[in-house]
């Protein structure tokens, strides 16, 4: 279901006729099939731009950004969909570089006031790792009552104008599993790029209850932004649950990577305090859903 306004049947039917149409387009690598090269992926991330123009010209957020969520019995995803003010050519060296992607990611999702660890290690092999302590809690937290994940980061696919990036981690926190955080992009002149963010994992029968419990501890009375409000309703009425909390985490971990890109045309010695700033910044456009703390309290 998508955030933007409408009653729960007519969300449902829009988002079932959006959600085959960019899928069509998509065709398998969306689908977890047989990967395709980065021209086809390119062509396909291209496609779902032009079939959601609508939805980013005309939005909650005030700005070209499409947020989506979905909820099934042992899956849960985010997704956002955002036309970013840098050049395909600042993406990709940000997040593309095989030395310096993995440290350039945690240099972003730190800025996730539930991120209060991460750092960069080689991995056996040869690959990369993102060693990151995830809280339950939005405000200062003592490691040792953090959960590690470790994720392993893949520059999967590449091509002109295209960039995919994946951080996979095999368990999460309470009671996670398959957990996923991956970044596509493409080029689309103008010193435009047209970015993918999805966030997704999987649980169980006790994962699922672990989600519950926290909710009921830390989420009681928060909502994500899609709309489930009848259209004549005077007021909005935002989704809350375990969608909720995914919409208010994908958000996070997008404002995250903005606000890293943003940053990079300052001096290298003021970036992570021009980081800090611009996430809060952006964060607190949206109060109803992601404000936690004070500007002092997150910096």
């Amino acid at each position: 279901m998508s955030a933007s306004a409408g009653s729960p049947t007519s969300h449902a039917l829009r988002k079932a006729a959006l959600m085959a149409s960019m899928l069509m387009a998509c065709s398998l690598p969306c689908l977890g099939g047989t990967p395709a090269d980065g021209a086809d992926e390119a062509a396909n991330l291209r496609e779902a731009y032009r079939q959601l123009i609508p939805r980013l010209d005309h939005n909650q957020f005030e700005r070209p950004l499409y947020l989506d969520s979905e909820e099934s019995s042992s899956t849960l995803k985010g997704e956002v969909y955002a036309v970013m003010a840098y050049p395909f050519a600042t993406v990709n060296g940000a997040f593309n570089d095989h030395s310096r992607g993995p440290l350039n990611r945690c240099d972003a999702i730190i800025l996730h006031p539930n991120i209060k660890y991460c750092r960069a290690a080689d991995a056996g092999g040869g690959g990369n790792t993102l060693i990151v302590n995830v809280s339950k809690k939005e405000v200062a937290e003592e490691l040792s009552t953090t959960y590690r994940v470790q994720f392993e980061y893949d520059a999967a696919t590449t091509g002109p104008g295209y960039l995919q990036v994946k951080l996979h981690a095999d368990r999460g926190p309470l009671n996670t599993r398959d957990y996923r955080i991956a970044l596509e992009a493409v080029a689309l002149g103008d010193n435009r790029t047209f970015l993918h963010l999805t966030y997704a994992y999987s649980y169980g029968v006790i994962g699922r209850l672990a989600m519950k419990t926290y909710l009921a501890a830390f989420g009681r009375g928060k909502v994500g932004f899609t709309n489930i409000a009848n259209p004549s309703a005077a007021q909005a009425e935002y989704i809350g649950g375990m969608r909720g909390l995914m919409e208010r985490n994908t958000m996070r971990y997008y404002l995250a990577i903005d606000a890293y890109l943003g940053a990079l045309s300052s001096p290298p010695d003021k970036r992570l305090e021009q980081r800090l700033t611009d996430w809060f910044d952006a964060s607190e456009r949206y109060p109803r859903q992601l404000h936690e703390m004070d500007r002092q309290q997150y910096m």
